[in-house]
């Protein structure tokens, strides 16, 4: 009897089993950015960041979009002190949301930052923006950074899915289509020392 019980048990453990691994193979299987040519370049306001994205933006992710579904995606940079005899210290974090839209009126698509937008009359061109990545203040000059360090500087893109329509979400979680994502870039920072004042300057 108990053990006609535990083989009724394991059946259906089984099954969970598989259910979990093919979750987790679908979410693995996430779409690949890759962050390429990160660069910070010193400015009047601090270090302003540029970058480019390179993605394949699949039929799932354009057949939403041209029915309305509003895709956002989140642009995560950062600054660490990289210290061998404590935590790392993050000097700094940014992050910026780029929303992707169609409008089926004007049979344009939109890409905004915060109040900003720009119109185009395809998708292509839309991405074609949004893979490229240019002057974006990450570094303001309230961050105190020491002349001579190397920090550690970290870039993402991905689809954020809780921006999703809830209907949406969960479909997200199952479905590779829709995890756009990248891995962390990281790439070493050094800041230039202060050069000496010249002889004979005033």
């Amino acid at each position: 009897m108990t053990a006609s019980i535990m083989r009724c048990w394991k059946r259906p453990l089984k099954l969970l089993a598989i259910c979990w691994l093919c979750l987790w193979a679908a979410l693995g299987a996430a779409s690949e950015v890759e962050v390429r040519n990160p660069q910070l370049t010193p400015g009047d306001d601090g270090y302003t960041l540029s970058a480019d994205f390179a993605f394949e933006f699949n039929s799932r992710l354009e057949e939403a979009v041209t029915r309305g579904v509003v895709l956002n995606f989140l642009v995560e940079f950062e600054l660490t002190r990289v210290r061998w005899y404590w935590l790392d210290d993050k000097v700094a974090s940014r992050s910026q949301t780029l929303r992707l839209s169609y409008n089926a009126l004007t049979r344009q698509y939109r890409l905004s930052s915060g109040a900003l937008h720009q119109n185009f009359s395809s998708l292509e061109e839309a991405l074609r923006i949004l893979s490229r990545l240019r002057h974006w203040t990450v570094l303001d000059k309230s961050v105190a950074l020491r002349p001579g360090e190397t920090y550690q500087a970290s870039l993402r893109l991905r689809l954020d899915p809780s921006q999703l329509p809830k209907p949406f979400q969960l479909t997200a979680l199952a479905n590779r289509e829709w995890n756009l994502a990248s891995d962390w870039l990281n790439w070493p920072f050094s800041v230039p020392r202060e050069e000496p004042p010249r002889e004979g300057a005033k």
